[in-house]
């Protein structure tokens, strides 16, 4: 079974390279994915595969039904938006969509899915089970296009047990993988914070409530909420990231300061309290300083957890695929994901493609104008993800 799946993804790799580059020249922005839903769709249908296209408006839902007698149901998932970043690459199949790039290799986790299922398709009868294929929009944008499936009935109808997902790794070579078991990646929560004072003439501090004074005070006592206030093992980070007043300058005191920032970490319940610390802290000290303050909080994604048995598994099932020297250990990680809310319902295992080539100049990390990708991650993330399917149903 490892060897024919290995012939198949091997045999459908310029395929599959043609789809990559038809993805990436017509990338889509978050809950946009209208044309890549309907190709994804399109494609399903050339397979003979049963699919609705639909789910959270532009989300492909697929169903693979193994020949030989298997109860168990499982679901792999890619998602398919772009970014709105103007790519840079000097490459034949580069964006043709001005400030929209696949910066993130969703064009490839997507390959990769289209290629597992025209994999699995050709071999159903050789395995029992029934295999779920999630094609997913808005990974990138609040509240997620995972959150809306969910809410649509994505894991029922049937009900996977259990999940599996992918992400481009530049820092990997093409051709390896990677795992980390248990906590994995953080919870992404979006800070909006208005700092109010009384404005006037920069000599004449004393008749003014300068809100950039409290504000630096802000900026500094918030990080206590991480360094000093949560508990050690719990990794937090909190970042402001952007700074803007309404005014000012040289000898002008503003009246307004406004801040942009990210919580992260990985504790659902230190998580809430700190969003209370955090509201206390700007509230009292503002006022303290005789401005005052508000603090709007986005809750984003749920921190990503790696069910471990299924992870530690997936991993050795990765060894029998790609080999030991092909298969790494990963350290936790402070991006977030939207697979996150999948793993907080079933069992799910999200693992790292590698995509990086040193040697070739393919080493900008994702979210970057220049993002690029060996292509020969397209026959590793296709073939893997297929050979994983198949040993988590148990065949």
């Amino acid at each position: 079974m490892r060897e024919t799946i290995q012939k198949l993804a091997a045999s459908y790799h310029k395929d599959l390279i043609k789809i990559r580059r038809h993805l990436h020249q017509n990338p889509e922005l978050s809950f946009q994915e209208k044309k890549t839903g309907k190709f994804i769709a399109a494609q399903l249908k050339k397979m003979g595969i049963q699919h609705e296209h639909g789910c959270a408006k532009n989300g492909v839902v697929a169903i693979i039904q193994g020949q030989q007698k298997n109860k168990n149901i499982i679901a792999l998932r890619a998602d398919i938006d772009a970014l709105p970043i103007q790519e840079t690459n000097k490459v034949p199949y580069r964006s043709k969509r001005p400030g929209i790039m696949h910066a993130c290799g969703h064009d490839v986790h997507t390959t990769s899915l289209l290629g597992t299922a025209r994999i699995l398709e050709k071999i159903k009868d050789q395995f029992g089970g029934t295999i779920k294929l999630i094609f997913q929009p808005g990974e990138e944008q609040l509240p997620g296009g995972a959150s809306i499936m969910i809410k649509e009935g994505v894991l029922k109808n049937p009900a996977p047990q259990q999940i599996f997902g992918q992400h481009v790794h530049p820092p990997l070579a093409a051709g390896k993988v990677g795992f980390c078991p248990g906590m994995y990646m953080a919870s992404a929560d979006e800070l909006f914070l208005k700092v109010k004072g009384k404005g006037g003439h920069g000599a004449l501090p004393q008749n003014c409530v300068d809100p950039i004074l409290i504000t630096a005070h802000l900026i500094t006592a918030l990080q206590q909420v991480v360094s000093r206030m949560s508990n050690p093992t719990v990794p937090s980070v909190l970042t402001f990231g952007k700074i803007a007043s309404n005014g000012g300058a040289t000898n002008i005191i503003t009246d307004e300061v406004n801040l942009q920032g990210t919580f992260r970490t990985m504790n659902e319940k230190w998580r809430k309290e700190a969003h209370r610390k955090l509201q206390k802290l700007v509230t009292n000290l503002a006022k303290s300083m005789g401005g005052s303050a508000e603090l709007e909080i986005k809750v984003g994604y749920p921190f990503l957890d790696n069910n471990i048995p299924l992870t530690l598994n997936a991993k050795d099932h990765a060894i029998e695929y790609l080999g030991k020297k092909n298969v790494v250990d990963l350290p936790i990680r402070m991006t977030s994901e939207d697979f996150a809310w999948y793993s907080q319902e079933i069992p799910g295992c999200f693992y790292r493609l590698g995509t990086g080539n040193k040697a070739r100049g393919i080493t900008a990390p994702v979210h970057t104008s220049n993002f690029d990708v060996d292509e020969k991650s397209l026959e590793t993330g296709s073939g893997l993800m297929a050979w994983l399917a198949i040993r988590a149903l148990g065949n």
